[in-house]
C-alpha cells in the first residue's frame, strides 16, 4: 500500500505503462520499503496541447512531463529517504520519457495512519493488529 497516480504528457502507450509501473514500484520498495504486493500505480496520460510549463505548453516545448502523487502513512519514511525517492523518480521518468522538462514534479503526501487503508481497515487497524498479535 501506497497509491500512487501519474499523469505523462503524451499518447496513451500501454508498453510504457508497464515499464513506468514497474520501474516506480520498485524505487518506491527500494527507497520508501514499501511492500510492492500491495503498491497500486494508475497511469493517465494528457495531450501536451493541454499541459503547460512557464506559459507554454509541452507541445510548444517539444518535451515531456509528468506529476507523480503518492499516498504514504506519516512517519513511515525519512526525509533523507524521502529526497533520495525524489531524486530517482525524476531520474527514472528522464530515461523513461526520453528526458523531461525541469517542471515536472513528483508529490508525496504524509497522511495519518487513521485516515488511511485498504481493503476496508486502516493502517492504523492493521499497526495495533500487528502489535497485539505478536504480544
Amino acid at each position: 500500500m501506497p497509491i500512487i497516480n501519474i499523469s505523462i504528457a503524451g499518447k496513451p502507450d500501454a508498453a510504457l505503462s508497464a515499464r513506468i509501473a514497474t520501474e516506480v514500484t520498485e524505487i518506491t520498495a527500494m527507497q520508501l520499503h514499501k511492500d510492492p504486493t500491495i503498491t497500486a500505480v494508475a497511469i493517465s496520460y494528457i495531450d501536451p496541447r493541454h499541459w503547460f510549463a512557464g506559459g507554454k505548453s509541452l507541445a510548444d516545448h517539444g518535451t515531456s512531463t509528468f506529476w507523480l502523487d503518492i499516498k504514504v502513512v506519516d512517519g513511515t519514511n525519512t526525509k533523507l529517504e524521502l529526497e533520495a525517492y525524489l531524486k530517482a523518480i525524476f531520474e527514472a521518468f528522464g530515461r523513461l520519457l526520453g528526458g523531461v522538462h525541469e517542471e515536472s514534479y513528483a508529490f508525496v503526501h504524509e497522511v495519518p495512519a487513521a485516515a488511511y487503508g485498504y481493503g476496508g481497515k486502516t493502517q492504523e487497524f492493521r499497526f495495533i493488529s500487528g502489535r497485539l498479535k505478536a504480544a
